[in-house]
């Protein structure tokens, strides 16, 4: 009898790739998998581009700079050098020596306040975005009164401190006590502390309030039920789910806290050692016409930036991406941090 059946085995499934699909499937997808990857690259082709500009180069710039000391006179011939020489790591060597208890000092200024402010400014802003999320007559006026404060130029926020810190000014007037802000002395750190927290508070309680808003209301509603007070409330499932959104906050006002010039430097004064950080020491070593030594000391912050942000992405990357570590497991270790209360309000969301 003859046999009419589908021929079976490798003859009749046709080429096969290693891992047993047809191989004419592949095709089509590896195809569609390069355009996609060459249409990506196009759409960030620009911002790859403008950063290559004003990030990278600068940056290559600034460093081959810090490699040359100042031009200075030729020991050779008496005459003031028409170029700068090349000192190699003689510039970053002269930091940390002769000039190091300046350089020590406007690092540790630059590190205490930023500590301090970044600090203030978290609790304060979580407290205004909590405000800014209540629903209550005039919510938008007093948004937009509490995001005033960000809006305005660092250099006029400056001057008006400035005029608050007078020794005649409003700041003395309400404690009682003649107190010279602007000199030397821990209260023109205290003076900058205040300005700085005053103007950028606002900015994390902005993107606090974007973090809880999106958390949802059944949530809370689940948790008042079951007669969760408003302390616990916060503490389990507000702080919880708006932890991405306060990292990134900030991981911010971090970066930019470490680059602190220009409020300090008209607040306070130039060559305050109170309040003198990296970044006023690189300005006054360019205003002096030493470029070397001056690109050494942006090189030696931006390496300090570079390490903070690392540190801060390395050791919180999976709450600053929001929370993918949890999603991944199921929320298990979420879950099993929260207490029961705040168990059940989750479930029944």
């Amino acid at each position: 009898m003859t046999d009419t059946g589908i021929p079976s085995g490798p003859a009749a499934a046709g080429p096969r790739c290693p891992s047993g699909a047809p191989a004419r499937t592949r095709r089509p997808r590896a195809r569609a998998t390069a355009g996609a990857g060459r249409m990506a690259a196009l759409l960030v082709s620009p911002t790859l581009l403008v950063l290559t500009v004003v990030v990278l180069y600068p940056t290559l710039m600034a460093l081959r700079e810090s490699l040359y000391g100042v031009k200075g006179l030729d020991p050779e011939t008496g005459f003031i050098r028409s170029t700068e020489p090349f000192v190699g790591l003689r510039n970053y060597a002269g930091i940390v020596g002769a000039a190091g208890d300046r350089f020590w000092n406007a690092f540790w200024n630059t590190t205490f306040l930023t500590v301090v402010t970044v600090g203030l400014e978290t609790v304060i802003g979580v407290v205004m975005a909590l405000i800014m999320h209540r629903a209550f007559s005039g919510r938008a006026l007093v948004r937009a009164s509490i995001l005033v404060p960000w809006a305005v130029p660092t250099a006029i926020s400056a001057l008006l401190w400035r005029w608050i810190f007078n020794s005649d000014g409003i700041a003395n007037a309400l404690i009682g006590h003649q107190v010279l802000w602007t000199t030397e002395g821990f209260h023109a750190k205290v003076a900058v502390i205040i300005a700085e927290v005053w103007k950028t508070a606002p900015f994390i309680g902005l993107l606090v309030l974007a973090g809880l808003q999106v958390i949802p209301n059944e949530v809370y509603e689940a948790a008042r039920i079951d007669g969760a007070s408003a302390l616990r409330r916060f503490w389990h499932i507000t702080l919880p789910l708006v932890k991405p959104a306060l990292l990134v906050a900030m991981l911010f006002r971090c970066m930019d806290a470490l680059r602190m010039f220009d409020l300090p430097y008209i607040l306070i004064g130039a060559q305050k050692s109170s309040v003198e950080t990296l970044s006023m020491l690189a300005q006054n070593e360019a205003s002096n016409v030493r470029f070397g030594p001056a690109s050494a000391y942006a090189v030696l912050l931006f390496l300090y930036v570079f390490l903070i942000a690392l540190a801060f992405v390395r050791l919180l990357g999976a709450d600053l991406v929001g929370g993918s570590r949890l999603r991944r497991n199921g929320g298990s270790r979420l879950r099993r941090n929260r207490s029961p209360l705040a168990r059940r309000a989750e479930v029944t969301a």
